[in-house]
């Protein structure tokens, strides 16, 4: 290990780069505005021709300096003058730096420069020679002006340029005005190439062959193109969300080691009309440059959608432009170019039907939530990192965990070293995983949520009820684990089951379910006498399921082998595909499915009344039980097949502490592993 640690390039972090443009626009601001106070502080007090004559005759001023090509005379006042009060004030008013005792001091705006000659003329040839007045003329350039305005006319060049600079792409984030048009692809190659490979990616063996065929064409196309095969220009990756499918994608770029293009389907929507086009022109000419290449459009669903769904007539819409420049550049590839398509969304039912042809994507490749052996190859990937106790144990994990996208396994191993890290452990143990399964699912345990004793022996009993109905029903999924502990959002107590890894559900498999689910409801009325709130996700359930059965799988004699569900039905469907009738017969079958569900349920707890009251008062006491605990209070299931715990462990519970009540989380009824199971097998907590 030290030597592969040796043998790594260290890359150091990148240094942020200092933004320079901004100093140096501030700092020319704060020159501009230093020299423009300035000329302000050296600003003289303006008089008017009466107060210059009076300054004369009181034999006040020095120095007169005529500014010919600005018609103005600057006025120096003596030494002895400026001690007057009145002088002083009006110089330190405009001069905040305080008085210049060589000046000028004061200005004198004339009409003409004759005039200013008659009137000195005039006012002077009653001083004594010795007392005149030094009289200057000049002509003055005011350089403080020119490069005030100057230094502005810089500014506003080097304000333009900055914000050219940005709108084309150079300044980071926020412009591109006019390269608006260009793809926002980012590109993966040499200098930085993807390093996740097939084995960072588990769980995915059949998809993953079909992805390395394409690796295979990039690497050696003589190898099929010789047999006379082409190339194919495109595969899509569909299943549901965190199943891996963008994961997938980076182990072809990092196996392929050809250039790879990436970007979201969201990238070419913008708010001018064209925009979308042109980005998908661009980004095919770049990767024909670029060829042999990938180009990898995640939640492809963002441009795909099927063409006039929900258009007003005569509208123009911008997704639909730029769903017809992908088709023209997908189907414009000469088949030796070398350039693939990948594509992931979750929604495939929402393409378009023209976009998902042979010859645009050539391929489908489905990637569903992974079984038990995929999950454990998942917890194997991710476990890699994670300083494991001895005791942990990988198929158990993957037995507890049904239902469970790759996504979420991460999540679990990843709290698991966290709620282990904060118990300060040295190794993450079973017990961790366990809490980390419970929160994920279950969400936070509310340790401080105040119950009354009343409530909790209602719990108590309505969890009881599913545990005894679920042990003694063939065909209902045997319990793993139940608890009375409050977690998530509102939900008291929840009961853990393990499906079967299974994709055909027969009728007496569901009625078992819809019983087994009608537990906790049942088991309130027999024992108190009254329902509570608490059965609200069971209702929905149940609910659910029997109009599943009506209406979908067509298992009602009434209603016949007839199917009303339609996976094609476009967004907006105002119109039921049957009659009032027909809808009145429906609820009346799935109202009797329900009864007679409800009626069996709370016939076989009366006959077991005896292990629901043992049951209930161990989780009062402990109130966390396990599938061991209940062999051991109301003995073994009496089927003679294994639960499928025990089929994938050769363990009959999980390795948990059960003689003491624990503060581990609570966990709701793993989601169903396929969707057409999603009314019939899946369990939210119950609620109150």
């Amino acid at each position: 290990m030290a030597d592969k640690e040796k043998g790594k390039k260290i890359i150091p972090p990148k240094v942020p780069r200092p933004n320079y443009q901004m100093w140096v626009i501030l700092a020319l601001v704060a020159v501009i505005l230093g020299i423009s106070w300035l000329n302000r502080s050296g600003e003289l007090v303006e008089i008017q021709s009466s107060r210059f004559e009076d300054m004369v005759e009181a034999r006040d001023i020095k120095r007169i300096v005529l500014i010919k090509n600005e018609e103005m005379v600057e006025i120096t006042l003596k030494p002895e003058a400026l001690q007057n009060a009145k002088y002083k004030q009006e110089i330190e008013k405009s001069s905040p730096l305080g008085i210049k005792p060589n000046g000028p001091h004061f200005k004198y705006k004339i009409g003409s420069i004759d005039k200013f000659y008659e009137q000195y003329e005039t006012i002077v040839k009653n001083i004594p020679r010795e007392q005149k007045i030094d009289l200057q003329v000049e002509d003055r350039q005011d350089y403080t002006n020119m490069f005030f305005n100057i230094g502005f006319l810089v500014l506003l060049v080097f304000g333009f340029w900055m914000l050219m600079r940005r709108m084309t792409g150079g300044g980071g984030p926020g412009g591109q005005i006019f390269n608006i048009g260009k793809s926002k692809a980012a590109l993966f190659d040499a200098e930085n190439k993807v390093r996740i490979t097939f084995a960072d990616v588990a769980g995915l063996e059949e998809a993953k062959e079909e992805v390395k065929e394409i690796v295979d064409f990039l690497k050696t196309p003589q190898k099929f193109t010789k047999l006379g095969g082409k190339i194919p220009k495109g595969a899509l990756l569909v299943g549901p969300p965190g199943t891996g499918k963008t994961l997938l994608a980076k182990a072809v770029a990092g196996e392929a080691g050809v250039p790879f293009f990436s970007l979201s389907g969201s990238d070419f929507v913008e708010m001018f009309v064209g925009v979308g086009a042109a980005r998908v022109r661009d980004l095919f000419k770049q990767a024909k440059e670029k060829a042999p290449c990938i180009v990898f459009i995640d939640e492809i669903d963002a441009i795909g959608r099927s063409r006039g769904r929900g258009q007003m007539p005569g509208a123009n819409d911008e997704r639909e432009n730029t769903l017809n420049s992908l088709l023209v550049e997908m189907d414009g590839f000469a088949t030796d170019s070398g350039v693939i398509i990948l594509a992931a969304t979750n929604r495939p039912d929402v393409l378009d039907s023209a976009l998902m042809r042979p010859g645009r994507f050539d391929r489908q490749i489905s990637i569903d939530k992974p079984d038990i052996s995929g999950r454990e190859q998942i917890f194997k990937v991710h476990l890699k990192p994670i300083k494991l106790s001895k005791d942990v144990d990988v198929k158990k994990l993957a037995a507890q965990t049904p239902g469970f996208a790759g996504a979420e396994i991460a999540n679990v191993c990843n709290e698991a070293a966290l709620i282990a890290a904060r118990r300060d452990k040295s190794e993450v143990d079973m017990q961790d995983f366990q809490d980390a399964v419970d929160r994920v699912i279950g969400g936070l345990e509310k340790k401080t949520k105040i119950i009354s004793p009343e409530e909790k022996r209602i719990v108590a009993y309505h969890e009881a009820g599913h545990a005894v109905a679920g042990w003694f029903l063939e065909h209902a999924d045997p319990l793993v684990k139940v608890s009375i502990v409050p977690r998530g959002v509102a939900a008291l107590g929840y009961a853990q089951y393990l499906p079967k890894e299974q994709f055909l559900y027969q009728t007496e498999q569901l009625l078992d379910e819809m019983s087994m689910t009608f537990g906790g409801r049942a088991a309130e009325d027999i024992v108190f006498g009254k329902i509570s709130t608490g059965a609200l996700s069971d209702l929905e359930r149940t609910t659910k399921m029997a109009y599943s059965m009506v209406t979908v799988y067509g298992m009602n004699n009434a209603i016949g082998n007839l199917s009303f569900y339609d996976s094609k039905q476009s967004d907006y469907t105002f119109n039921k595909p049957y009659s009032e009738a027909t809808a009145e017969k429906i609820d009346i079958e799935a109202k009797k499915i329900i009864d007679i569900a409800y009626e069996r349920t709370k016939k076989l707890l009366i006959d077991h009344r005896e292990h629901l009251e043992i049951i209930a008062k161990e989780l009062l006491e402990k109130e966390i039980l396990f599938q061991s605990d209940l062999e051991r209070l109301i003995g073994k299931r009496p089927f003679a097949h294994q639960t499928t715990y025990e089929k994938f462990t050769n363990a009959k519970t999980p390795e948990l502490k059960t003689a003491e009540p624990s503060t581990n989380g609570s966990v709701v009824e793993p989601k169903s592993e396929e969707p057409t199971k999603e009314a019939t097998a899946e369990v939210a907590p119950d609620k109150v």
